[in-house]
């Protein structure tokens, strides 16, 4: 349950940085930061509502934010640029020659480019036609159609910056290698969807670079559709990091997003495994204006402990199938034992270095603090493998074999209320959440890249 909320919350002050603003010089006085927005809502006393009330309370207030995404079923718009991805897939293409085998969202990533492609059913592929002007997409805006009605318009600004993008494999005397375009990163790149010759979307993004690096210093993304929903996220990379993100229905917020971190970004890009670059984040994440999770998270130290915990832990060798001596039994066992150890640590490692906090804006009181367990999610039963003498080999699918059990081991996450009571999310946030996730997951594939 909603887990994909709590993931963004720890993702997305890290990840958002490097790939997407507003300039914190130009913050309104009376804004306040991350860091005192989280201060005063840790002040907040613990709610005096039992378990069982939040859980009623919370259904009920979710459905009005339910209502407003369930909209996005009808939203022509999503489901035009839904259909524009499917289409990039059944007939890839170069948006200029060997320049990059495009997906929607590499539209507002070029500049420079020109061409009108225009989709020809028939055949199913795209036909290209010149121009000096601008990047045209022509194409039905559903995929029951058949017509052309659609158009996505796009024009950029060219910033200095130069990057490769991998753009497949090329047979060569030497054998496959990797082939890669260049291409030059926008400054700024502005689209317009239009569907029956009414605009649909605008969509818009903004980046400033420095040093030569590909990753913006400052870059905000905008999409506005004529249904009544703006999408926008924004980003600054400094010596703090902050990002933003939200989503608005006619006006009316439904998810609010801000985090800042200390995560030295350019040496991340040059090596992930740098865990000492990673920092420390802290996040808002809003919903409704009324439900708050706040973190406050160890990024660095938590991917030390991570590598710490499988580094100690070695898991089991793989067993000689040739080898009669093998004891499959003893392996399984010790794999088992592995699996706990990794899922009890991983568990741990999360309610030392992340501390997530379930607010109500609205009531002025914290719900819960959010942690993680280890848990079983079923189990795998299967017979041990029986060595076949006049054969010479393990016989992996010998109905005699004696039985062995393998668990389904994963993190759970918990609410833990005042008097230090304890209900698996899953279980909390049924019925009315469950409902609520499938709609917000709905509504979020929509806009993700394909």
């Amino acid at each position: 349950m909603i887990k994909k909320f709590i993931l963004l919350s720890l993702v997305a002050s890290q990840f958002m940085i490097s790939c997407s603003s507003d300039d914190s010089n130009d913050k309104p006085e009376t804004e306040q930061t991350v860091e005192e927005q989280i201060a005063e809502l840790l002040k907040k006393p613990y709610s005096s509502l039992t378990p069982a009330q939040q859980k009623t309370k919370l259904e009920a207030e979710a459905n009005d934010m339910l209502t407003q995404l369930d909209k996005t079923k009808s939203s022509s718009a999503i489901e035009a640029l839904e259909n524009l991805s499917r289409l990039l897939d059944v007939n890839q293409i170069d948006i200029f020659a060997g320049k990059n085998d495009n997906k929607v969202e590499d539209i507002l990533n070029i500049s420079g480019v020109y061409g009108v492609y225009t989709w020809n059913n028939t055949n199913q592929v795209w036909v290209k036609t010149a121009s000096t002007t601008e990047l045209k997409f022509v194409f039905p805006a559903k995929k029951s159609q058949t017509t052309n009605n659609a158009v996505l318009s796009a024009k950029g600004v060219s910033s200095d910056i130069k990057v490769n993008k991998f753009d497949g494999w090329v047979d060569s005397a030497n054998g496959y290698v990797r082939i890669y375009d260049s291409i030059f990163l926008p400054t700024s790149s502005d689209a317009v969807l239009t569907i029956d010759n009414a605009q649909a979307a605008t969509l818009g993004l903004t980046a400033k670079y420095a040093n030569g690096k590909e990753i913006p210093t400052e870059s905000a993304i905008k999409i506005v559709l004529n249904d009544g929903y703006t999408w926008e996220m924004s980003s600054v990379k400094a010596t703090t990091n902050t990002a933003k993100a939200s989503l608005t229905y006619n006006g009316k917020t439904l998810i609010d997003f801000s985090a800042g971190s200390n995560a030295e970004i350019d040496k991340l890009i040059d090596n992930d495994e740098l865990v000492q670059y990673r920092g420390k984040a802290n996040g808002l994440f809003k919903l409704m204006e009324n439900f708050v999770i706040v973190a406050d998270m160890d990024l660095a130290t938590e991917a030390a402990d991570k590598e710490a915990l499988y580094k100690n832990n070695t898991r089991p060798a793989y067993l000689d199938s040739s080898n009669p001596k093998s004891d499959y039994k003893a392996y399984y066992t010790a794999l088992n034992a592995y699996e706990k150890k990794i899922s009890e640590g991983n568990a741990a490692n999360f309610n030392k270095n992340m501390k997530l906090i379930l607010v109500s804006k609205k009531d002025g009181t914290k719900i819960a603090d959010i942690v993680q367990h280890s848990e079983k999610d079923g189990e795998y039963t299967f017979n041990l493998p029986v060595w076949n003498a006049q054969s010479s080999y393990w016989s992996f699918w010998n109905p005699n074999g004696e039985t062995f059990t393998q668990p389904y081991l994963y993190e759970a996450y918990y609410l833990k209320f005042n008097d230090n009571t304890e209900v698996e999310m899953s279980v909390y946030f049924s019925e009315g959440f469950e409902k609520f996730e499938a709609k917000f997951e709905d509504f979020i594939a929509a806009f993700e890249k394909k």
